[in-house]
């Protein structure tokens, strides 16, 4: 299995002095270690769960930017971009921008938004949950189309764009597309349509597992209706339970996971405290176990 870091929190002791050498060193301990995928959040404000609008947030592409520059192998994304957040003609293109510099590691993690107060603070029009999935569903279209061959124009109901032109293409020709979420209904369709990665909550205990099982169920459903090959998507979690501090117990949980079908755990430093030796942990005591699982 492989292994991603989601760096969820920029408030470490001395933050105010040390939040970009924290960043930085991270990145590069995460990079030299073999871990497969670096997020962020695309927040505003920070999550009121964790602290709230007052605890420093930095805006997610200017970030994965900086990090390309630091990084040679890690794939790089946000988990996940929310769609109301930005116009998806300019979505795409700053995307493409990060898969360039980066020489092809850009993941675009995306989903249909929810904090709806960062949105009143800033303000920033918060639709409906219906719309919001409407411009989800436009957002991976118009993508789409801007990463092809047809750079003509889109129709849609929430968005019209002239000209789909989109220079440089990606490195790969594409970008590989990540939707978060396990809503039932709308955002595992949108994966099987259109996803060539889903991203789930795993919690530990056998409860969390057999929840992630029910979610992969509803999704090979959607594939089967849609045509779609399930096998051919990549199955990621974001684990919510301890790692470093029991990383044997962390291993069995993953081995349920993985018999699921999840080929990649992301993972997430402790709140308030210096991830440089967490992540140094992590490399050294667990990526290598995992790897075998």
């Amino acid at each position: 299995m492989e292994l991603g870091l989601h760096y969820y929190t920029f408030t470490h002791p001395d933050w105010e002095t040390t939040l970009a050498d924290r960043l930085a060193e991270t990145a590069r301990v995460a990079d030299d270690g073999g871990v497969s995928l670096l997020t962020l959040m695309d927040h505003w404000f920070q999550m009121e769960q964790v602290g709230g609008p007052f605890e420093p947030m930095l805006e997610g592409y200017t970030t994965l930017g900086y990090l390309a520059g630091l990084t040679r192998n890690i794939q790089l994304g946000l988990l996940v971009t929310g769609v109301t957040y930005r116009h998806p003609g300019l979505l795409a293109k700053t995307v493409t921008t990060l898969d360039s510099l980066s020489e092809g590691r850009a993941v675009l993690g995306v989903g249909a938004a929810w904090y709806d107060r960062e949105h009143a603070g800033l303000g920033v029009p918060f639709p409906s949950t219906a719309e919001r999935f409407e411009r989800l569903e436009e957002t991976l279209q118009i993508c789409r189309q801007m990463w092809s061959d047809d750079d003509g124009a889109y129709n849609g109901k929430h968005y019209r764009l002239a000209e789909t032109i989109c220079l440089p293409k990606p490195a790969d020709g594409t970008i590989p597309v990540l939707i978060g979420g396990g809503g039932e209904r709308k955002t595992l369709r949108l994966v099987a349509q259109y996803g060539q990665a889903c991203n789930l909550f795993g919690a530990p205990g056998d409860d969390g597992v057999a929840a992630v099982r029910h979610k992969l169920d509803v999704l090979r459903g959607h594939c089967d209706r849609l045509g779609t090959d399930y096998d051919a998507i990549r199955k990621t979690i974001l684990y919510q339970g301890e790692t470093t501090t029991d990383p044997d117990g962390f291993l069995r949980q993953m081995e349920a996971y993985r018999e699921l079908g999840v080929s990649l755990v992301s993972v997430m430093p402790p709140a308030y405290q210096d991830p440089v030796p967490w992540a140094t942990s992590l490399v050294g005591d667990i990526r290598p176990r995992l790897a075998a699982v």
